[in-house]
């Protein structure tokens, strides 16, 4: 855990995966539904971490409209 990301998106996880014990009744279907959300906190991971190192903005752009777009799907899911 070197980067900004790599904090953000593991604390974006595990409240993701608290989330998902506390406020759903579980069930392979609801997990199914947090699995999308997880690989984009995954992937938006892995491109900010490489727009860090070549410092192109685009893909810090990218990884952070992948963590919002993540938070917003799982917020979605838990009031549905």
């Amino acid at each position: 855990m070197k980067t900004a990301y790599d904090f953000v998106t593991v604390m974006c996880f595990a409240c993701m995966v608290l989330t998902y014990f506390m406020f759903t009744e579980g069930g392979t279907k609801m997990l199914a539904h947090f699995m999308l959300p997880a690989a984009a906190f995954a992937i938006g991971n892995q491109v900010g971490n490489v727009g860090l190192e070549s410092g192109n903005m685009l893909l810090n752009a990218l990884a952070v409209a992948l963590i919002v777009v993540g938070i917003g799907y799982t917020y979605i899911i838990v009031r549905h």
